[in-house]
C-alpha cells in the first residue's frame, strides 16, 4: 500500500484516541468509515471530529490504511484476553497528544469568541499529565493574556501539581515573561519526525537455545503483531526441534 498523507495519519490517530485500548481495528475502521451500526451510535462514536473522514472508501481499504499505522509504528495491537484492542505507540502518542491539545485550544478560542466566560473545566481533570503540561507550555507559548481567566477556572477543579503549573503560567502571561521559541520549534521538529515514520524492515534476534542469529522477516513481525504473540526466542531449527520433544 502506497504511503499515507500527513492529513490520514492524522486522522487515524485521531480516531483511534475514541477507542484506545477499549476497541480493535473493525470497530477504528468503523468509526472512520462513518458507520451508523448501532454499537457506534451507543458508544457515541459518530460524535468523533473525523466520523466518515473515509466514507467514500471500502471497509477493506480503511483496514488496510490502518494496518499500514500499525506496520509502521503508529499504532500497536495490545491483547485484552483473546481480544485484540488498538493502542498508540510512542510514537503515536506523541503526535496525537500534540493534535488534542491543538484541538483544545481551538475549542477554548471558540469559546472565548462566543463569550463564553465560566466553561466548566472539570473535563480536563484526570487527562494524561503529559498532555496537560503540553497544553500549558503551549497557552504560555501564546503570551496571550485572554486565556488567564479560564486558567482561573481551571484552577479551581484541578489537582495539586496542575494548580501550581497553571498560577506559573497565569504569572508568565501577566508578567509578558519572554517566550522560550527554542522549546515550540524543538517540538515541531521532533513532531515532524514522528510523521514519517519507522519503514518495516527484517530484524536480527539471538535464539536464547543455540545462541546464534536468525532473521524475524517483516512479514512474521505482521503476522506475530497480528495475532498478539511476542518476538520469538528461538531460532526455526531450535523451535523445530522443541515441538518435537512434544510428539
Amino acid at each position: 500500500m502506497k504511503r499515507l498523507d500527513e492529513g490520514e495519519i492524522l486522522t487515524i490517530l485521531r480516531a483511534a484516541d475514541e477507542i484506545i485500548a477499549s476497541g480493535g481495528r473493525t470497530l477504528l475502521a468503523k468509526i472512520l468509515k462513518g458507520s451508523g451500526e448501532k454499537k457506534i451510535l451507543e458508544l457515541g462514536l459518530d460524535a468523533c471530529p473525523v466520523y466518515g473522514y473515509f466514507k467514500p472508501e471500502k471497509l477493506d481499504t480503511v483496514l488496510e490504511k490502518i494496518d499500514w499505522m500499525i506496520d509502521h509504528d503508529f499504532l500497536d495491537i495490545q491483547y485484552s484476553g483473546k481480544l485484540p484492542m488498538i493502542i498508540f505507540t510512542d510514537r503515536g502518542w506523541e503526535i496525537e497528544r500534540d493534535q488534542r491539545v491543538d484541538e483544545f485550544l481551538q475549542e477554548w478560542d471558540r469559546w472565548l469568541s462566543a463569550g463564553k466566560k465560566s466553561p466548566d473545566m472539570s473535563y480536563l481533570k484526570d487527562r494524561n499529565r503529559g498532555m496537560i503540561w503540553l497544553l500549558l507550555d503551549k497557552i504560555q507559548e501564546t503570551g496571550n493574556e485572554k486565556y488567564i481567566p479560564y486558567l482561573n477556572e481551571w484552577e479551581k477543579v484541578d489537582y495539586k501539581k496542575v494548580r501550581a503549573r497553571i498560577r506559573e503560567v497565569v504569572h508568565q502571561l501577566e508578567t509578558a515573561a519572554p517566550i522560550d521559541r527554542q522549546t515550540a520549534t524543538e517540538r515541531s521538529d521532533s513532531i515532524n519526525a514522528a510523521l514519517k515514520g519507522a519503514e518495516p524492515h527484517d530484524i536480527d534476534l539471538r535464539c536464547i537455545k543455540c545462541g546464534n542469529y536468525f532473521t524475524f522477516s517483516v512479514g512474521e513481525q505482521q503476522f506475530y503483531k497480528r495475532m498478539g504473540f511476542v518476538h520469538p526466542r528461538r531460532c526455526k531449527s531450535c523451535r523445530e526441534k522443541r515441538d518435537l520433544e512434544f510428539l
